[in-house]
């Protein structure tokens, strides 16, 4: 897969895809964790946000956008945006609900990160993908960090499926 739009049709199908995943997911049910599985819905949503949110941050220079994102301490919520020290990398879930967005908003919030990422992918020309920037302290091609990224989204969406399994919430797929 290459070029701008490729790549970031690359980015629009993970939207559907994690999105279907959480569709019947409510509110009660936003943080709940289970043991031996990493992550719960909400979180995987605000993580792959910001995540996808700090790319687009690093190719066009807008900053992640404070109507989903707020640099917090990991202590303040907001019903309607998300504390980045509650969903950066390495950071922990916590399993409880009021420390993340609704996930109504959590969803919201996700599809604008995938519209603005592949947005910002088709706006480049062919021989800007070969750029690098930074990520994680090293230098890594445009390209190759779209890729990354919409990969990212697929492993967490089997993290969804897994939970979803461990719940005895009801199969999406097959």
């Amino acid at each position: 897969m290459s070029g701008p739009d490729s790549l970031a049709r690359a980015i629009e199908a993970t939207e559907g895809l994690l999105l279907r995943f959480v569709a019947d997911v409510d509110d009660d049910m936003r943080a709940v964790q289970s043991p031996g599985l990493p992550n719960h819905f909400i979180w995987v949503l605000g993580h792959c946000s910001m995540t996808m949110n700090r790319l687009a941050s690093l190719i066009d220079g807008t900053p992640l956008p404070d109507s989903d994102f707020f640099d917090g301490d990991g202590v303040r919520s907001d019903a309607g945006r998300f504390d980045t020290e509650l969903v950066r990398f390495d950071s922990t879930p916590r399993g409880v609900a009021e420390d993340y967005p609704t996930m109504d908003r959590g969803r919201a919030v996700y599809a604008a990160a995938c519209r603005r990422l592949a947005a910002v992918v088709r706006a480049l020309d062919e021989s800007e993908l070969e750029s690098t920037l930074d990520w994680h302290g090293a230098p890594v091609r445009i390209d190759d960090l779209v890729v990354r990224v919409g990969f990212h989204n697929g492993a967490h969406a089997g993290q969804v499926l897994d939970l979803r399994r461990v719940l005895g919430m009801p199969r999406i797929i097959g």
